[in-house]
């Protein structure tokens, strides 16, 4: 098996929880329960609660935020070395 398939397949098993952290994170930047929030295109605010610190006091969105942060970094780091090896 060649490193790209195996980088391939990384980057599909390490994409399974995305949708979790996604779920977790969204529910707490839009303030909302509802299942919806995780299939409509709402980015910016998003990105905003991604990039900066929307909510301080909120100990469990600065702990998902983090969570979500190193989840992204390493899913990006996976992402670019496939390509540089693709």
């Amino acid at each position: 098996m060649s490193s790209t398939n195996i980088l391939l397949i990384l980057l599909f098993i390490w994409g399974i929880p995305s949708t979790y952290f996604r779920n977790k994170f969204r529910k707490i930047v839009y303030q909302t329960d509802d299942w919806k929030i995780n299939i409509k295109p709402l980015f910016i605010k998003e990105l905003k609660g991604l990039c900066f610190n929307m909510y301080p006091e909120n100990k469990v969105y600065i702990k998902i935020r983090n969570q979500y942060r190193i989840y992204l970094t390493v899913y990006l780091l996976l992402f670019v070395i496939y390509i540089i090896y693709k």
